[in-house]
């Protein structure tokens, strides 16, 4: 039993805190090792300041720095998607961080060093000369059987190379204090940016205590492993091309990707952005094929390659691993290391490790009989602390000089093959429980002698570098992403003005005898007719006139409709995630307030609401697209997304002007006021013409004032000027895309003015302006397919496989 501990061994630290700690360890098992008090019920090194810190806080304190950490955290997006937007979760950082101190780190560090050196040998003979098979010191019958052992990747590596460059291990400690394996994670090592969060947030939330605290930077390290990836590259070594490739935003872990990418410097990469060609990885860029030196893979073995390995992946590249096995690119970690994950070495290990490295195995597995050590956790309500089981996982990464092999650091010294991140990601749960699945996560310390010094995000330049501004080496599907979060963004714009005049046509639906008519008219622009049988019965109740319109307007805040406000957010929200690294973080954090304001969406609220909801909607979209404008560099991605932008927007105005020329109900000029108010032109007409409305003059704002951002004219030298700066458009030959978009420029140009100014008073006026808004509407509406033909399909020649000639 935990020795029972004088209040005067604790003043003036956190008695409160550690007195009721204490008494709750009473209540366990004997001989439990805490970490953070020792046998006699003494804190351990490393915890005095920080409880210090935190009890001076007191309750109120506490939850101020902890709403502010779970503020930064949903504002960084980070969450667990779960493959849908909606599904995503946060977790609680606590603001206690679990301090370990310099001893018990030093024998952890040894023996994960120890443990990627090991299994680096294992994975050599296993995929090699198999003699650890012949000699019988392997478990063959299980892992022959197992998925993990990939057949293809026999003599995959060149012999030159290490397989394993980066390394995440899941350990505990027991109740003996010992550190003991849980599992090995070698395909997909995830957390490493996930750890480098949760540090950033608790140095900002608690900066006094970060400062002063004499713990061991998070930073050195990543930069180390930077520089490993360099060092990894067959080609190009003075400036080498690395990417991250990622499962996509439907991985759960996709916000780390994206987080580590851009810390890393590193372009972010799915598998449809490459293409493998004569043993050579490329890149899809904007500005043709880049060779790819280095790929640092968060995706699983089989799937990376849907050639040799899994058929029915989507997710990798067909080749890679002939590319892989020729030195054409260099992975992090090899193909194949998924078998070194099996459960079934851990009982072989001791074995293998004085067999290959002629070392006893210094971190054992954990076994049946492991029971895990305490540590605390702050309650929910920050009051006090609790006993609980903390899994942490370590990193691992191999060092510059040590890549290959053949190396002098690896020869010379077998520690320096590999160093140790010092801290890690630590989750709160039984020993074994998945990180997705906790939701209290903690900041890992390790104690140093002294505080240590800053390590900058940017790194001293080490050669020249080639400047870029233009932007061609975006990959396709980002260009991609961000044409259509353009669209999406202004689609929804355009749906959230059109219901906002709607709800207000509706709240004016007894004051106004027209109000009826314009109702009619905005339900069929927003593609709105009734409510069919299946909505009524899932509102319990049939509806007839009023009641009807009113529930078809408000099911537009339900997720049924696919033209709805939700699944249109959706749809942006899935673009934007694609293209997390391009934003910047204030563009981020108005994405996480549209996102807050979209989960308060429902049928249930009222008229009066839904309308403000709407106005909030858009003017959150303009300050988007905003900051996307005055922080993003103006280069092709931007270009794209600028295009899609108007492109929707022009598109949506014109199929209100034709809804405005055939309106059923023929409200007059009350429809034309809507329109102004939705295309937010009302302002400008009124200053221009006072109060009369003249449908003459409201087309003349609306489609040839090239002054008015919101007019045709306006749009469409707006795409014109961002098209002639996109790749390809010095060819002395017009592309269809061109022809497109001077088919709709001849059109407006040509238009017959004085014939449209008779809009009020003849047919004839009217035909021609329906004339004119199809031959506007059909150009556009092909533009897209045509932009996305020439820029994003990544079509290539075919290629003559098969020589013609005769044989000499």
């Amino acid at each position: 039993m935990t020795a029972p501990v004088s209040p005067s061994l604790l003043a003036p630290v956190a008695n409160g805190l550690v007195e009721d700690y204490l008494h709750q360890l009473g209540k366990g098992q004997p001989g439990t090792f805490d970490a953070m008090l020792d046998g006699q019920g003494q804190l351990r090194p490393g915890w005095q300041s920080l409880l210090g810190s935190l009890e001076g806080l007191g309750p109120t304190g506490r939850h101020q720095q902890h709403d502010e950490i779970q503020r930064l955290l949903a504002e960084n997006g980070v969450i667990f998607n779960m493959h849908d937007e909606t599904q995503g979760r946060s977790w609680r950082l606590d603001p206690l961080p679990w301090v370990i101190d310099e001893p018990q780190w030093q024998a952890l560090e040894a023996g994960l060093i120890q443990r990627s050196r090991l299994l680096s040998a294992l994975y050599d003979d296993i995929y090699g000369p198999k003699t650890l098979f012949e000699a019988g010191l392997l478990p063959t019958q299980e892992l022959l059987a197992s998925a993990h052992l990939l057949l293809p990747c026999h003599q995959s590596l060149p012999n030159d190379r290490a397989p394993i460059i980066f390394h995440g291990v899941d350990v505990i400690q027991d109740t003996q204090g010992q550190w003991r394996v849980l599992a090995d994670r070698l395909q997909a090592p995830s957390g490493t940016g996930l750890a480098l969060e949760n540090r950033i947030l608790m140095a900002r939330a608690l900066p006094d205590m970060y400062r002063n605290a004499p713990l061991k930077r998070l930073a050195g390290f990543l930069d180390l492993h930077h520089r490993t990836l360099i060092a990894m590259a067959y080609q190009h070594r003075d400036n080498p091309t690395l990417i991250l490739l990622t499962p996509g935003p439907g991985s759960p872990r996709y916000f780390e990707h994206a987080y580590l990418a851009n810390y890393l410097n590193i372009a972010l990469v799915e598998g449809q952005d490459l293409v493998v060609r004569d043993t050579q990885v490329w890149l899809r860029t904007l500005g043709g094929l880049q060779p790819v030196d280095v790929i640092l893979r968060h995706c699983d073995d089989a799937y990376c390659d849907p050639l040799e390995l899994r058929g029915d992946s989507q997710l990798g590249v067909p080749g890679l691993l002939q590319a892989m096995r020729s030195g054409g690119v260099a992975l992090s970690n090899a193909l194949g290391v998924g078998i070194l994950e099996a459960p079934v070495l851990a009982d072989y290990l001791p074995m293998l490790c004085e067999h290959l490295l002629g070392e006893t195995l210094l971190l054992p597995n954990v076994n049946a009989t492991t029971q895990p050590a305490t540590a605390p956790v702050f309650d929910s309500h920050l009051q006090r602390l609790e006993p609980t089981t903390l899994n942490l996982r370590c990193f691992v990464t191999r060092t510059p000089n040590a890549t290959a092999k053949s190396s002098t650091a690896a020869k010379n010294s077998a520690a320096g093959e590999y160093q140790v991140m010092p801290g890690g990601l630590a989750w709160v749960g039984e020993p074994g429980l998945p990180s997705l699945s906790s939701t209290i996560v903690k900041d890992v310390w390790v104690t140093a002698a002294s505080p240590q010094p800053h390590v900058s995000q940017l790194r001293q330049a080490r050669g020249p570098v080639v400047a870029t501004r233009d932007g061609t080496d975006l990959p396709s599907r980002v260009a991609e992403s961000l044409f259509w979060l353009g669209r999406y963004g202004e689609r929804l714009d355009t749906r959230a003005r059109l219901l906002r005049e709607a709800l207000m046509r509706l709240m004016e639906y007894d004051q106004d005898e027209i109000a009826d008519q314009l109702l009619d008219e905005l339900l069929l622009a927003l593609d709105i007719t009734t409510l069919n049988e299946e909505d009524q019965q899932r509102l319990q109740a049939p509806l007839i006139g009023f009641d009807l319109k009113r529930a078809a307007l408000l099911a537009q805040f339900d997720d049924v409709d696919p033209q709805a406000l939700q699944p249109l957010f959706a749809q942006l929200m899935r673009n934007a995630r694609s293209v997390r690294d391009h934003l910047g973080d204030d563009s981020w954090r108005v994405v996480h307030q549209l996102r807050q304001r979209m989960a308060t969406f429902n049928p249930s609220l009222g008229a009066s609401a839904a309308r403000r909801a709407c106005e909030g909607l858009s003017a959150q979209l303009a300050a988007f697209f905003g900051l996307c404008n005055e922080t993003m560099p103006h280069h092709y991605g931007w270009r794209f997304m600028d295009i899609g932008r108007f492109l929707d927007r022009v598109l949506g105005l014109l199929s209100l002007l034709k809804l405005t020329l055939n309106a059923p109900h023929s409200p007059g000029l009350a429809l034309w006021e809507v329109v102004l108010a939705t295309t937010d032109n009302f302002t400008a007409y009124r200053r221009r013409y006072r109060s009369e409305l003249h449908p003459a003059a409201i087309l003349d704002l609306l489609l040839f004032d090239e002054t008015n951002p919101r007019s045709v004219g306006y749009m469409l030298k707006r795409i014109e000027r961002q098209m002639d700066r996109l790749p390809g458009s010095s060819s002395p030959y017009r592309n269809a895309e061109r022809r497109l978009l001077i088919q709709a420029n001849a059109a407006l140009h040509l238009a017959d003015i004085d014939r449209l100014s008779h809009l009020a008073d003849t047919p004839e006026a009217q035909d021609a302006l329906e004339q004119l808004l199809d031959a506007l509407i059909d150009p556009l509406s092909a533009l897209s397919e045509a932009i996305s033909q020439s820029h994003f399909s990544h079509v290539e020649r075919p290629r003559q496989l098969v020589s013609m000639e005769p044989d000499a």
